[in-house]
């Protein structure tokens, strides 16, 4: 199992309207990739939220094959609707990582 991991820091000007787009929009079009099976929406604790709070989502994806096919068919487009939509309001840092046992 792969997780593909976004973590990101919202200004608070915008905090909870992201939120709402997050779960309303964006995630559910990730999901519509086929690529992963589920995702959860975590907020990061013990931080300095002078600036905003801190959000992970975490996708779940069956193979690291899928994720690739994420990653070249439907990442960019993603990523350019959210700086569309938020401009420099936030910034994610990503991360892959693997379920071992």
């Amino acid at each position: 199992m792969i997780i593909y991991n976004i973590t990101t820091k919202v200004h608070n000007s915008i905090a909870a309207d992201w939120m709402q787009w997050l779960k309303n929009i964006h995630a559910k079009e990730v999901m519509e990739s086929d690529c992963f099976t589920e995702y959860k929406i975590v907020k990061l604790l013990e931080i300095d939220e002078t600036d905003g709070p801190t959000f992970a989502v975490q996708f779940f994806a069956e193979s690291k094959g899928l994720y690739n096919r994420y990653i070249e068919k439907f990442a960019g487009e993603m990523r350019k609707r959210s700086f569309e939509k938020w401009g420099d309001k936030f910034i994610s840092i990503r991360t892959v990582m693997q379920i071992v046992d």
